[in-house]
């Protein structure tokens, strides 16, 4: 993988079992990765529409976790383990919001130029059940792209 990288995350919400997803959330933006010690980490800017500052976005991917640290606008550390309940506190222009984070499956598929991460998990905020989400990225090299 390059140092350049195309990065692509989509995230749906199911409010309901008999509902149709939300419109997806997509960001496609260019980003630089590197590994460490057995984790892939890939870092990026994030615009958010009405907000003039940016917020700084690292993705660092092991096998059977995912971190989320985004820092600017908005600030969180999101953890994403399989299995497991993580509670963050997600700092907004608007506001503190507490997010309970419940992970049931992660998916982390390697290829050469590519990596494909797809995790399944459940949203709470304030301690009341949001959605059942999937959070899909793919990050590649600029030059495959």
């Amino acid at each position: 993988m390059t140092k350049d990288v195309l990065v692509t995350i989509k995230g749906m919400q199911f409010l309901g079992m008999d509902e149709e997803p939300e419109e997806p959330i997509e960001i496609v933006t260019a980003g630089n990765y590197y590994f460490r010690n057995g984790s892939h980490f890939v870092k990026y800017e994030e615009v958010f529409e009405g907000i003039e500052d940016t917020t700084s976005s690292l993705v660092k991917i092991k096998p059977q976790s995912i971190e989320v640290i985004k820092k600017g606008a908005a600030n969180v550390h999101m953890v994403f383990e399989p299995d497991k309940k993580n509670i963050t506190y997600y700092d907004t222009p608007f506001g503190i919001i507490q997010m309970g984070i419940a992970t049931t499956r992660i998916d982390v598929r390697e290829k050469e130029n590519r990596i494909q991460v797809e995790v399944d998990y459940s949203l709470d905020m304030n301690d009341s059940y949001v959605a059942d989400c999937v959070l899909n990225m793919n990050i590649q090299s600029k030059e495959n792209s």
